[in-house]
């Protein structure tokens, strides 16, 4: 199965997701950047990048070991890649932060590296992420708009934030040791994979053929 990480930047999801990494058998982790960006990455990279992942997930699944991958794609964007509805089982979770420490981050990552409107973007990245999170029908055109073509948009874009298939679980690391974090992360994988053993995760496969 795909398990993903998501979010804007800072928010800890690769700290937090390859220190899971030794505590799960049979789960591959792996950052979506590893891959190469480009200068000016926009929307129809992403997109081209996530298939890129969804088709490596598949790789694993016949392998029987699950992707547990970080990168910001949020959930939208998975479901409409188009090898999505062959993979047989999907979760995704944001890892979020407080605006001021995600702020303080990016500052002692990146030094001098982004200017005010740079950093306010990453900031509305990670709101728009949290109403995302939340509802489906919240701006989608924040990811639609400038879509790469085979994009499958249309599997979700009428689905409402009561159907069940539309679950993203949060994990907020504000003022918490990366300790923590990380056992909610591990927690989340265990339970998303027995979900899957057992018939209880909503983005099985056979996702894309239901009604919500």
């Amino acid at each position: 199965m795909l398990l993903k990480l998501t979010g804007s930047s800072c928010s800890g999801k690769s700290t937090l997701a390859f220190a899971v990494a030794d505590r799960i058998r049979g789960v591959v982790v792996h950052d979506f950047d590893e891959i190469g960006v480009p200068r000016d990455p926009g929307p129809h990279w992403r997109h081209r990048s996530t298939e890129l992942w969804v088709r490596r997930a598949l790789e694993y699944q016949e392998r029987g070991l699950d992707l547990l991958l970080t990168g910001q794609s949020p959930l939208g964007e998975v479901l409409a890649a188009p090898s999505a509805p062959e993979v047989d089982g999907i979760a995704l979770c944001l890892v979020d932060v407080d605006d001021e420490i995600r702020r303080a981050r990016l500052a002692d990552r990146d030094s001098g590296r982004w200017d005010t409107s740079a950093v306010d973007a990453f900031l509305g990245w990670a709101a728009w992420h949290r109403a995302h999170a939340r509802d489906p029908r919240h701006l989608p055109e924040a990811i639609t708009r400038g879509s790469a073509p085979d994009m499958a948009w249309h599997r979700w874009t009428d689905w409402t934030a009561g159907d069940p298939r539309w679950s993203t679980h949060i994990v907020d690391t504000t003022g918490e040791p990366v300790s923590q974090s990380v056992d909610k992360i591990e927690q989340w994988v265990v339970e998303q994979r027995a979900a899957h053993r057992t018939g209880r995760l909503p983005l099985a496969l056979g996702w894309v053929d239901q009604s919500g």
